[in-house]
């Protein structure tokens, strides 16, 4: 029997942790950290959330919160038996140990149960069905520490089952594999011939949660290689992505994009080859307008907007900016920059501002220019020579410029 002991662990007992669990060890339930948190702790990193199980049902637990005057925050979790309370500023999900007793690949009805060995069996990939108790002692049915050590990612028990109860563990799978395994390619090989068989499923899975997934498998490692198994298991077509995409692109832009933290959609895009393929990824997923636009940007800009031969390389991108009538081009520029490889240039263009223009309508009105007309034309002719200028003329330079035009 393992028990943990790390910093990372102990500094999860907040007053908040300590109370909760004075009020469960008076009326004997049990009660343990569970899955991704367990996984992360076991890690050496600090959980970004917790949740707890316990042999405690969600009717005895709203009796024990309500008689000890703790207050309860109502989040529809009930039916699958989670309990939300609110100590010491801090909020504690914990959810009653339970069986699937049936699931149709998506939603499951559960009934709750005192055994953790069931409650693990129900549960996805090997690493995340551990729990831990509050005396740092770990409870691991399926192996699942070792696993982790080895960087394996292993579904618990049949695959083909865990897949059916819910298809989104397909892309689950892969995420985790970009977390936590140390090389691509690195799969059972019946792992993935099961998968493959039950690609189909994900066309029944809503775009939002397809895109959550998939979102964090394009920041995970090995994304290149995970999204070529996408196209070799046949599950690309069922997530929206193009049918031919662009493999080849991919691979280039993974490589040279690896330490530029870019965003989800600038690394996608590298498999769109027309703009339709950012349209269709949108109708299967529901991709925020941000995101589309970025799509959009990159497949139309990719090409022809490149960098400057000479000593002012990033003048392009710079005019783009000074040219664009939208709010926030300049990140757009950025994730342009990122998909080029163009590390230098992208750190030059993050610190670069904007100049503004230093001509106004009113300087002209005082220089004697009258007409509206005019003074649109007029204060064109200058912006084009400030262009020029590298937007280094200042106000004086630029009227008496106005002279000479």
């Amino acid at each position: 029997a393992m028990k943990l002991q790390a910093p990372q662990f102990q500094a999860l007992f907040t007053p908040g942790l300590r109370s909760v669990a004075e009020l469960f060890e008076k009326k004997n339930y049990e009660l343990r950290i569970a899955g991704g948190a367990v996984r992360d702790l076991l890690s050496g990193m600090t959980p970004q959330d917790i949740d707890f199980a316990t042999t405690a049902t969600p009717a005895e637990m709203k009796e024990m919160f309500t008689s000890a005057g703790v207050r309860m925050i109502n989040n529809k979790g009930e039916k699958h038996g989670t309990i939300t309370a609110r100590l010491h500023e801090q909020n504690f999900e914990i959810t009653t140990l339970r069986i699937d007793v049936v699931t149709d690949g998506r939603h499951a009805e559960v009934e709750f149960t005192t055994d953790w060995e069931k409650d693990a069996e129900r549960r996805d990939l090997t690493v995340n069905s551990m729990f831990l108790g509050l005396d740092g002692m770990l409870y691991d049915f399926f192996n699942g520490y070792e696993d982790l050590k080895n960087k394996k990612i292993r579904f618990v028990g049949k695959a083909n089952e865990r897949i059916q109860e819910d298809y989104l563990r397909i892309l689950r799978y892969l995420r985790f594999y970009g977390r936590i395994a140390e090389k691509p390619g690195d799969h059972e090989p019946s792992t993935l011939q099961t998968i493959k068989e039950n690609a189909k499923g994900l066309a029944g899975i809503s775009g939002e949660r397809i895109w959550v997934e998939l979102k964090k498998i394009l920041l995970g490692n090995h994304v290149n290689h995970l999204i070529q198994l996408m196209y070799e298991l046949d599950i690309a077509q069922y997530i929206g992505l193009p049918l031919d995409g662009n493999l080849e692109e991919l691979d280039r832009v993974t490589k040279s994009i690896q330490n530029l933290c870019p965003k989800p959609m600038t690394i996608l895009s590298s498999l769109f080859k027309v703009k339709d393929d950012v349209t269709n990824l949108d109708l299967r997923l529901k991709i925020s307008k941000e995101e589309k636009n970025l799509g959009f940007f990159i497949v139309k800009h990719r090409q022809e907007l490149t960098k400057a031969i000479g000593p002012e390389p990033l003048r392009p991108y710079q005019d783009f900016v000074m040219d664009s009538r939208e709010a926030n081009t300049n990140s757009k520029i950025c994730e342009l920059l990122k998909y080029q490889g163009e590390e230098h240039l992208l750190r030059e263009m993050q610190q670069w501002t904007v100049p503004s223009f230093p001509v106004s309508g009113h300087d002209l009105r005082k220089m004697g220019v009258s007409s509206g007309k005019e003074i649109g034309t007029t204060l064109q002719q200058l912006r084009d020579e400030w262009k020029k200028s590298g937007y280094h003329m200042d106000k004086e330079e630029l009227l008496s410029c106005l002279k000479k035009l």
